[in-house]
């Protein structure tokens, strides 16, 4: 027993660690809540590019015709979203990244929620939605709840998680962004309202 004492004594910063590592290793809470710490710095994030960098007509009719089906089974067509800032967030419960950045989206899409002329597509990609529903209701989220209702281009979501994607008000993309960010920036709002002044 002396022995142990002894040890942690000599060794007790090296055991408290590792204690915590092994926590953030297993509870995806826990490791969500060190990836935000990373993604408030803000070098994880993307900005919002230039319309004259923006992708060209091709690209806006290859994603034309994405579906998407809510919680009371009504089908969203994207295609009918011009004339809108599109925020699109595709995530799912399992993935920590996206338990990180949620907090942000939730925050960005309080600032927005109301404001007519910006949609939000937040897209789970859960095998089973229950747990998706089931996340988003036991952490207060109030984001809407869409899933897949059709294939998804590839030129909106390749398989990363999470990825986010804004398109102007012409639909052209604006925004691709695979990995952690922090969308409840002042900077990003900014950004936002920019797209919301242009002409459709």
């Amino acid at each position: 027993m002396e022995n142990l004492k002894i040890w942690i004594r000599k060794n007790g910063s090296t055991a408290v660690l590792t204690v915590l590592f092994i926590i953030i290793l297993v509870n995806k809470d826990a490791k969500a809540w060190l990836m935000r710490q990373v993604a408030s710095t803000g070098i994880l994030n993307s900005g919002i590019s230039d319309s004259k960098k923006a992708q060209g007509s091709s690209k806006q009719a290859s994603y034309a015709g994405f579906m998407l089906k809510n919680e009371d089974g009504n089908i969203i067509d994207t295609s009918a979203l011009q004339n809108k800032v599109v925020f699109i967030n595709f995530w799912a419960s399992w993935c920590p990244p996206c338990r990180a950045e949620f907090p942000s989206v939730q925050k960005l899409y309080d600032q927005y929620k109301n404001n007519p002329d910006m949609v939000f597509l937040t897209v789970n990609l859960d095998d089973n939605t229950a747990l998706g529903k089931s996340y988003l209701k036991e952490k207060g989220f109030t984001v809407p709840f869409l899933v897949p209702a059709g294939e998804i281009p590839d030129v909106l979501y390749s398989g990363s998680l999470p990825t986010t994607v804004v398109l102007d008000r012409k639909g052209a993309l604006r925004l691709h962004h695979t990995g952690l960010a922090d969308y409840s920036k002042d900077s990003f709002y900014t950004q936002i309202d920019e797209l919301l002044k242009q002409k459709p």
